[in-house]
């Protein structure tokens, strides 16, 4: 019998979480969807990561205020995907930032992610009629500014390429607690149909390199402790390097992507199958691994029926 398409049978409520990672700062997550981020300055409150509709992004509000009246002065989305971004109106926060290479990509296929999603996964949209338009940035970098919270500084970076060609992370020297976005996840499935499989592991080495003390993932628990951090490193850059070899290797014999979906199966499976939104990542991940392994160097834009032909074709 084929599977429910994507995330589309996925009804039930998740449990939220609201854990502080450092003074002062905190991950709103919820066992495996899309986490916030909450950084409390002396006079003001960055958020990281808005939701994907402004209804859900009252959840990450109601926690903000449950620990500070300050306003939100900022908010950051790490990368451009729809269920990041479309709930930013909620904040009314004056500035709105996102790396440029970010920027572009909502120029380029905003609006084609947005109904992509919207079909992949219906329960992150409750409140979609309230989504004003696509979400554009008031202010963009390119590889690092800083922003000042009174006297708590806030570094974003654009340490290479990922999850997506224009991710950035948000990290707060004072606690050595970094905000990563999906570039990194935790007993969740890593979403690999616009990542960059050559450069993530890099990436990932770079988060490394700052001996982080705490890490508030893209998906999945709040990361507590360099012991935590490190392996939720090292599990993702398993998950990354497991599905691309497999793939890479069917691929660059000539082989179908069915076959190269069998691989990755064989490899993953036994590893991560019981990962939050698994099934749901594996055919478009499958494909941009293949994709990648031909030198396809820029994802080509997932559509809602583009979604559905590759899901029928693989999981079907």
């Amino acid at each position: 019998m084929a599977k429910t398409f994507a995330s589309a049978g996925d009804l039930t409520e998740k449990k939220i979480s609201f854990t502080e990672v450092g003074r002062d700062l905190y991950a709103f997550t919820a066992e495996g969807d899309p986490n916030s981020g909450v950084i409390i300055g002396d006079d003001s409150v960055m958020i990281i990561e808005a939701q994907a509709t402004p209804k859900l992004a009252n959840k990450v509000i109601e926690c903000v205020r449950s620990v500070t009246d300050k306003p939100i002065s900022h908010v950051v989305l790490t990368h451009y995907h729809a269920v990041r971004v479309l709930g930013a109106s909620a904040f009314g926060s004056p500035q709105i930032i996102m790396g440029e290479k970010a920027r572009s990509m909502v120029a380029e296929r905003g609006k084609e992610d947005w109904a992509s999603e919207f079909e992949r996964f219906p329960r992150l949209f409750e409140g979609h009629e309230s989504i004003p338009g696509l979400t554009w940035p008031t202010t963009t970098f390119n590889d690092r500014m800083t922003v000042y919270l009174g006297n708590r500084r806030v570094d974003l970076m654009h340490l290479g390429r990922a999850h997506t060609a224009g991710d950035i992370v948000a990290y707060v020297p004072d606690e050595n607690v970094m905000y990563t976005g999906d570039i990194v996840e935790y007993h969740s499935a890593c979403y690999c149909g616009d990542g960059h499989f050559h450069d993530w592991p890099t990436t990932l080495e770079r988060i490394r390199g700052f001996n982080l003390d705490a890490i508030a993932p893209g998906r999945g628990d709040a990361l507590v402790g360099q012991s935590m951090v490190n392996a939720a490193l090292d599990s993702t850059k398993d998950f990354v390097t497991s599905t691309y070899k497999p793939a890479a290797q069917v691929a660059l014999r000539g082989g179908s992507l069915k076959e190269a979906w069998d691989a990755v199966r064989a490899e993953c499976d036994p590893k991560f199958k019981d990962y939050a939104i698994y099934e749901h990542c594996l055919p478009f991940n499958v494909a941009r691994a293949y994709d990648e392994a031909l030198d396809i160097d820029t994802p080509r834009i997932w559509t809602a029926d583009r979604d559905r032909e590759l899901w029928e074709a693989l999981q079907g």
